[in-house]
Formats: structure tokens, sequence, C-alpha cells
């Protein structure tokens, strides 16, 4: 890579390499419909085509109406597409007249509004920049309006998709999940997956403020850096309410602690935690596919956290292991009591179970 190219380019704090320019950064973005440029122009020339035969078509049926030099009602086909053609793109040169008060009313009622849009075709680089912004702008203030106790997730590498994968699989809304990268192509490949994306840097109190973090109820930090990680989580901490949760991600267990006291309440040891389970792997193969099972949401087994159904009142942990759901832990009054401390006897109203259980539609 040459010097002037990578002066242009930055690296991003999830590791991927982002585009460092002004016009990049900073922008909300929705999933939408996106077409290539050869399809653009294939679209307008179609509309614009369109929009020419339909007016030569009305012309020529009512060609009876119509004066060519004074010669009414002898226009051809081509006489027509020649009006057409001048009427769409220009006013008009007067040689080829509407004579009939109906034709005229045609010209008004119907000819203008597709002369409107023949010119709209024509400028519509210009037009469609301009209502992308306002409509994204729109978008952005509704949405910010709108939303509550959402997620946000900090890189959109490996880790970050993963997590928004996990998310949207355990149901949530996709418009309540939203992807901070100064990478476009992150971005992109984000509202591909149905979320929101922010282009920006995840450091920046500015950047988390634009995506509403003061209402979050989840952040993510999912960088590949850990002293980067470090930065996101301690901004994150202090502009986040007192209720959000703050998961990271950390490629070195010694640093873990140093983000719990930067306050992330759980913290992941990516690189430890696959060694483990490739030793796991090797110690015990059931147990590694176990846990592979349990990792994957394409798969029969899933660890989901979920309220106290009616019909479970009064039940014991034990009853609903008999029933095929393991309860890995009771959260009471915002306590957790796992299954080895024997402390819950009965399941309360307000109980939330993590349990293991088997999902039957996508084994």
């Amino acid at each position: 890579m040459d010097e002037a190219l990578a002066r242009r380019y930055k690296r991003s704090p999830d590791g991927l390499e982002g585009d460092g320019t002004e016009e990049s950064a900073r922008s909300l973005l929705f999933r939408g419909r996106k077409l290539s440029p050869i399809k653009n122009v294939i679209l307008r020339i179609g509309v614009a085509a369109a929009t020419l035969v339909l007016t030569a078509m009305v012309v020529y049926f009512e060609r009876a109406c119509y004066a060519d030099a004074g010669v009414v009602g002898e226009l051809t086909w081509i006489d027509s597409f020649y009006y057409a053609t001048v009427s769409l793109s220009t006013t008009g040169y007067g040689d080829i007249v509407p004579i009939c008060e109906s034709s005229r009313a045609v010209n008004v009622l119907v000819i203008t509004p597709l002369r409107f849009l023949f010119l709209i075709v024509l400028v519509g680089t210009t037009i469609e920049v301009l209502t992308k912004k306002t409509r994204t702008e729109i978008r952005s203030r509704r949405w910010r309006k709108k939303v509550e106790d959402h997620t946000i997730i900090i890189g959109y590498g490996v880790k970050g998709r993963s997590a928004g994968k996990a998310l949207l699989d355990a149901g949530y809304d996709p418009n309540t999940i939203v992807v901070v990268s100064p990478d476009r192509e992150s971005c992109d490949l984000a509202t591909r997956d149905g979320l929101v994306a922010f282009v920006g840097d995840g450091r920046q109190e500015e950047v988390l403020k634009d995506v509403s973090i003061e209402g979050a109820g989840q952040i993510i930090v999912a960088t590949n850096e850990d002293d980067t990680s470090v930065l996101v989580t301690l901004t994150a901490r202090r502009l986040a309410p007192a209720h959000a949760r703050i998961i990271a991600a950390v490629r070195e267990s010694q640093n873990a602690d140093v983000l719990r006291q930067s306050g992330a309440n759980s913290v992941i040891p990516t690189a430890e935690s696959a060694g483990r389970l490739m030793g796991l792997s090797v110690i015990s193969s059931e147990a590694g596919a176990l846990m592979e099972d349990l990792l994957d949401s394409s798969r029969g087994l899933e660890v989901t956290e979920r309220a106290v159904t009616k019909e479970e009142l009064s039940m014991s942990p034990e009853d609903l292991n008999e029933k095929g759901q393991i309860v890995l832990a009771v959260i009471r009054n915002g306590i957790t009591h796992r299954f080895y401390t024997e402390s819950i006897r009965f399941l309360e109203k307000s109980d939330r179970l993590v349990v293991i259980k088997y999902n039957r539609e996508e084994a």
C-alpha cells in the first residue's frame, strides 16, 4: 500500500481497515434496498421509455384532436412519438398542437405530470441524493425518539457479528440493535443483516450519544484490541445509565480485571475460552461436542433466560428438570441462585430462569 493510500485509511477499533474521510463518518444507516449503478441506470431508462411510449399512445389515440402544420387528424405513430419526445423534454415546438378541449385537458392532466416524471428521471441523481438524505434524517430522528433499552454493539468483526446473530436468534427486534463501527463496509454488512448501523468511532462521546447510549440497556464491546476495549468501556460506563450492562471481549485474560474496573459487568476472554474448548475436546470428545452444541444456535440445545410461566408457579427447579429443561440458575430480586446452592425451593412470579432447553425447531 502506498503512502497516500495509507494516509487515507486508518485502523478501526474492531480491527478492520476503515475509511477515515469525513464524508463516511457519523451517519446512521438503516436496512434498505440498494441497487447497483448498472441496475439503477437500466431502471431509469426503463421509466423514461415507458413514459415516452405512454405519452405517444395517448396522442395517437386522440390524433383526431391534433393538428400538424394545419392538417387535422393525420398523425402517424412517428408523429406521435415526435410530439411525445419534444413535449416531455422541452415545451414543444408548436408544429403539432392539440385543438380540442378534450386533448388540451389530457395535456394538462396526463402529459404534464408525465413530463414532470420524465424530467425527474433525467435529473434523478441529484433528487435521489437529496431525498435519501432527507429520508435518512427523518428515520434517524424517529429512531432516536422511540428507541429505549436498546443494545449497542461496538465493533462488527467476527465477535460483533456473532453477538448480533445470537441476539437475532433469541428474538430481539433488529431495530433495537445498533452497530457502531468507523468502517463503512462493516456498517453496510450490519444493515444487510437487518440491524441499524452508525458510522463512527466508538471511543468518542459524540458518537455514543448519537446512538442514544443514555437510554441503552446493553452495550457489547467487541473490538479486537484490549486497550481500545478499555477506552470504549470507560466512556460507555460514564455515559450509559446505571442499570445498563456492559459485556466486553478481551484477548488477553490478564486484562480482564482492568476491563471490570473500567465498568464492564461481564468480560469474555475470547482466546482463552477458545483454547479451553479445544483442550476439552481433546480430553473428552463428547464434552467438547456438547459445548459446541450449546454455543451453536443452529443445533438442538440452547441456553436462554426467561420469565417463570403461570404453570410453573410453586414448582421447584427439580420439577422443571424432569420436564426436559435443565435449570442452571434462578434470578430472584436481582440475586442469582445457581443450581448447586439449593436455596430456591419453589418458583415465584417475579423469578427469572436461566435454562438449557431443547430447541426442536432448529434441531
